[in-house]
This record gives C-alpha cells, structure tokens and sequence, in this order.
C-alpha cells in the first residue's frame, strides 16, 4: 500500500526544523548573503538540537535516521536560507561514502565523535579539470610503506576552508580509470594540505567553497574507505543517497519563491484591482505551485527507494534534474511578478533565483542527470520502476 502520510516522529523532525529555520537562519540570512560570512554559530546550534549528521547509525551514537527524513527537515531549512542550509548539511554528503565503505575502524575514529563533538566534514571529489567527469580526476595517491603520499587539486569544496576532515577521491592506477580510483578520509591538520581563498559566487554565498592542494600528502592506509580500486563505485553510490537531498533543497528555494510570490501577487495592485486576479499572473503562481508539488513527490519516490533497499539511481536523476530546473524556473518566475523590484536587493526574489542556479550545477549537472537517464532508457530500463 501507498501511503504519503508521515510519522509522529517524523512530524516532530519537521517541526524542529520549521522551526529552527524561522527563527534561526531566516532572520540572519539577508546579513550572511550580504556579507558571506559562514554561518558558524548557526551551525552549531544546528547540531546541539539534532540537525547535523542524521545519518550517523545507532551503534556509532548517531539517530540512524534514512534518506526521507533527512528531506523532510532539509526541506525546511533551505526554504529559509539555501546558503545556510548547505553548509549545515554538507557533512551529509561527505559522510555518505564513508558511511558506505568504510572499516569498522574509520567509523569509531572519525564518525563516532562527530555525534559528541561539532565536527565539520568536506567531500573532495570535484577537480579544475574534472567536474561532471569524475573519471578524468588527476590527484593521485602513491602507495609508500604503510601509507598512501596524496598529491593533486580539488575545487568547489564545500565546507572546505572549516572542514575537520576531507573525503578525498584519488587515483591509486593512472591507467586503469575509474576502477583504478580509491577513496580515503583526511585529516585536516595533514601536513600538506593548502586551501585556496573563499569562492566570491553569484549565490548561496555564506556557503564556504575554496579549492584543496595536496602537497606529498601522507594518510595511513587504514583511513583507505573501501578497498583499492573501489572508490569511484563507493562515490557514485553515495550520489544515490544524497541527490534526493539536493533536489529537495531546490524544492525548499522554489516554495519560499512561491509564498513570496503570491503575498505580493495579492498586495500589488494595478489597474485597480491585484495582480493575482489577472489570469496572465494567476497562471503563472499555478504552474509554479503545480512543479513544486510534482518536485516533493519525485525526491519521495527516491528516498522512499533507497531507505527501503532498492536501488534509486534512475528516479534520484529525475527528481535531481526536474528540481534543479523547476526551481530555476520558479525563483525566475518569481522575479518576474515581482517586476522591477524583483530585480532590486530591497526584496527577497533575487536572491532565490541566484541561489537557485547552483541546483543544476552541482551534485551532477542537469545535463549529466540526463545521460544517467537516458542510459536506462538505452538499456531498456526506465519505463516501467526498475527496482521494484
């Protein structure tokens, strides 16, 4: 049976976060875009009720909480702010791969204590030259003795410049390619490590985002998540898990896009009367109301897919490029109703729709999301649920 209700705990997750977005991140989300200034203090009230790290299992001290929770509260919190949010759960994306391959070992050492302790996390995939082809990565990591010497570049890190620890992709094989890939966790405090300045970028701009150099980087063997040769598979499954997150952050951004719209459609008047009775507006506020209903149900869909086992790979690429691309549309939209004060920094539109862009850039293009479609399409896969 199909049932979209959710559960009193789940309730309660939502309200937490409805409510820390309100009066938390909402009325300091002007000044941190303004400035971009990182969040830090919100963060960490952030994780004191229980916000960060909801994946962390029961056995390493964490909630254990699954992938359709973590949309629900996110939903929330990127409504208010969607810079502030993803920094907030940017650890979410570098704990997926490790929370997928690694030894008992890395777990107690570095994921146990982030459930005690504010920790900040990084996920260091992305390089100058290697963005939606993570297979051509040039950050190499050579085996000497008892450990593995990093050296390369990353960009576009999130979190990186306040990251205790980098999951970090590296190529143990030069010539095998993407099997010749293998993931390790980093301490920050590694002799070696240099971080680039703050990204200045056209939105989500408290969002900490600078490149990493490696320089002889040296991690013990032991901090190796998976086995040699494994890390490209372990990174592209954890997209699995954390692209439903992405896209439902976008859904957040056009809902608050929304509700500002029809407040506004509403007030504003011309020719007499608001503008939300003229037809040419009112039709827009229903399209934009329609995709982001269709947007909330396709993040569900694939969370509800892999919190239940099944591989998601197919629905959390549809739901991924549909939301990007609608919260594009709507936050434009949005801007549009809003006419010339639309454009201006005195309302709050035009920071959505610069916020909005990102969403069909990282975490996988909108066009890479359409190659990972249509190649179940190609496969003949798709058509019909192929998990179910």
């Amino acid at each position: 049976m199909i049932d979209f209700s959710i559960t009193d705990e789940q309730k309660a997750l939502r309200d937490l976060a409805r409510d820390f977005a309100k009066n938390e991140i909402a009325p300091k989300a002007e000044h941190h875009d303004h400035t971009g200034e990182y969040p830090k203090e919100i963060l960490k009230k952030a994780f004191d009720i229980g916000l960060m790290n909801l994946h962390i299992p029961t056995q390493y001290g964490g909630a254990g909480l699954g992938v359709l929770d973590e949309l629900i509260a996110s939903e929330e919190l990127f409504y208010a702010c969607s810079g502030v949010a993803t920094a907030i759960l940017a650890n979410n994306l570098a704990l997926a791969p490790v929370l997928l391959g690694a030894s008992d070992e890395i777990l107690k050492k570095f994921i146990q204590p982030m459930s005690e302790n504010f920790t900040l996390a990084a996920y260091a995939v992305t390089e100058p030259g290697a963005g939606s082809d993570v297979a051509g990565i040039r950050t190499t990591a050579k085996r000497v003795g008892d450990d593995y010497v990093l050296n390369g570049s990353k960009m576009w890190i999130t979190n990186a410049g306040h990251a205790d620890w980098f999951f970090v992709l590296a190529k143990t094989d030069v010539n095998a390619g993407h099997k010749g890939m293998t993931g390790f966790i980093v301490d920050a405090k590694t002799p070696g490590i240099i971080l680039g300045k703050k990204e200045k970028n056209m939105g989500q701009r408290c969002s900490d985002t600078r490149s990493v150099t490696f320089e002889d980087v040296k991690v013990p063997k032991w901090q190796m998540v998976g086995k040699e040769g494994e890390g490209f598979k372990i990174a592209m499954g954890a997209f699995d898990q954390t692209r439903p997150a992405v896209a439902i952050g976008a859904v957040g951004v056009a809902k608050a896009a929304l509700d500002h719209s029809v407040r506004y459609a509403n007030t504003r008047n011309a020719f007499g009367k608001p503008i939300s009775v003229n037809q040419g507006v009112s039709f827009i506020l229903a399209e934009m109301a329609r995709d982001i209903e269709a947007g909330r149900l396709l993040c569900w869909q694939a969370a509800w897919l892999i919190d239940g086992g099944h591989r998601n790979t197919y629905q959390a690429s549809i739901a991924k490029a549909f939301c990007a691309d609608m919260a594009m549309r709507v936050t434009t939209d949005a801007v549009q109703i809003f006419g010339g004060y639309g454009f201006n920094e005195e309302y709050p539109v035009e920071k959505l729709m610069r916020d909005a862009k990102i969403f069909q850039i990282y975490e996988g293009t909108s066009q890479i999301q359409r190659v990972i479609i249509s190649k179940f399409l190609n496969d003949g896969v798709g058509i019909e649920n192929p998990n179910l």
